[in-house]
């Protein structure tokens, strides 16, 4: 299995160094894996961490040079496995619904975790309307969803009128992802792909009506990085390490990676 990132500066192991975010579940994911039985990968993006070599500046990419490294991992892997398995969290689904429009040989199916179904646009707006601080700049939602709409539309913005904090989200140097990631429609993307896929978390209804041969599965009390939510600790699973992904989650990938590998070709 091939473990695509979410959005943003995050490492292969799931942690956020320059936030001080701490959560290591894509290293827990691998090891619950391999554990299962499942060998797997788990990779840096393009120009950070370990592969901060491949490019100079990372925030010179888009969707779709993710989704091509993706697909040459995929190649890389298949020398020595013929079923490779596409496992993309958050924003990394996006990614993987990409790179499945054009499939590798080799490539058995995708695994959607916390994957949006929705626009980027709307939902990086629902986002920061939730986030933590949210009050303190509530009134320029309006000039958020300006900004959005912009890059949606002519590609580069003016961020003035954003307070510096946003600022930050949208500075000049991202603005050409930003414009590339806005521009995928998923459910779209979703409908091209026929093989097998399991959709965990995320917008499961939506990405469901788009890929009717999924199978989705909902980690009760589950949160955005596949954990257990501790009602009286919000932010523990972001935080907190030591925290184990929901019990769930291992238990639901290997059932349904097995359970398609007893299919009839």
């Amino acid at each position: 299995m091939l473990i695509i990132p979410g959005s943003g500066p995050i490492n292969r192991d799931g942690n956020l160094p320059q936030m001080s975010t701490q959560t290591y579940m894509y290293r827990l994911l691998a090891q619950g894996l391999a554990h299962a039985g499942i060998a797997s990968l788990r990779i840096d993006k393009r120009g950070m961490f370990g592969s901060a070599a491949a490019i100079v500046d990372a925030n010179d990419v888009t969707i779709d040079v993710y989704a091509q490294d993706a697909r040459d991992w995929v190649r890389f892997m298949a020398q020595d496995f013929k079923c490779i398995w596409i496992a993309g969290h958050s924003e990394g689904g996006l990614v993987a619904l990409a790179a499945a429009l054009d499939a590798p040989e080799n490539l058995c199916g995708l695994i959607l975790m916390a994957t949006p179904g929705r626009p980027l646009g709307q939902l990086m707006q629902e986002q920061l309307a939730k986030a933590p601080g949210s009050e303190n700049w509530i009134d320029e939602v309006g000039a958020v969803g300006a900004v959005i709409a912009a890059l949606e539309t002519v590609g580069t913005t003016d961020t003035s009128a954003l307070p510096l904090t946003l600022q930050a989200l949208f500075q000049p140097g991202l603005q050409n992802y930003l414009r590339n990631l806005f521009s995928y429609d998923l459910a779209d993307l979703a409908r091209r792909w026929r093989g097998p896929a399991l959709i965990i978390q995320g917008d499961a209804d939506l990405l469901a009506e788009a890929l009717p041969q999924a199978e989705s599965v909902a980690l009760p009390g589950g949160t955005h990085i596949l954990k257990a939510q501790l009602p009286d600790r919000p932010f523990a699973t972001y935080r907190d390490p030591s925290l184990p992904l929901h019990p769930d989650l291992i238990r639901a990938i290997s059932g349904f990676i097995t359970a398609s590998d007893r299919q009839p070709d």
